[in-house]
């Protein structure tokens, strides 16, 4: 199978690329392009341990060619800190205790981010209506659910 050429922005900076027209957006992040704060968990779509942000929207990165992002953009978690300052919801994962083993905390921040873009302002049930697809397999929710509260909080100050 003949490699295609893709383009597209990554956090902010634009990449070039040769991949094979099945290969997971995923793999190209990872393996290619060096960004591996993202991680593989289920190749299922189940956990959201991969879940970046697509044009606009979350997406499960081990479920999207990497074809799919050509001309487009995409923020994994090494994109969210800006100038050294951490990003609200990054902050708030700090300040309130949202991970344990860490695993799972590149999707539920890049989850976190663009669900708050969605709902500035929203309620706990919102929040974890809004979280759902990306599961944490060490706490009981609680924390990360406080620490889009505080996220929330500090943006709409901002």
């Amino acid at each position: 199978m003949a490699k295609q050429h893709i383009s597209f922005t990554l956090n902010g900076q634009k990449v070039e690329t040769l991949v094979e027209p099945r290969e997971l957006l995923i793999h190209v992040l990872r393996e290619q392009l060096g960004q591996t704060g993202s991680h593989i968990g289920c190749d299922t779509s189940h956990c959201g341990a991969c879940t970046v942000d697509l044009n606009g929207k979350s997406v499960k990165a081990c479920t999207i060619l990497a074809v799919q992002a050509n001309d487009g953009e995409v923020l994994t978690v090494e994109g969210l800190a800006k100038d050294g300052e951490l990003h609200p919801v990054q902050e708030g994962f700090m300040q309130e205790h949202g991970l344990q083993c860490g695993f799972c905390t590149p999707g539920m921040l890049l989850r976190a981010y663009r669900f708050l873009q969605e709902n500035p302002n929203p309620t706990e049930e919102e929040i974890r209506w809004g979280m759902s697809g990306n599961l944490c397999r060490c706490t009981g929710y609680q924390n990360i659910i406080k620490a889009v509260q505080y996220a929330a909080k500090k943006m709409q100050s901002a």
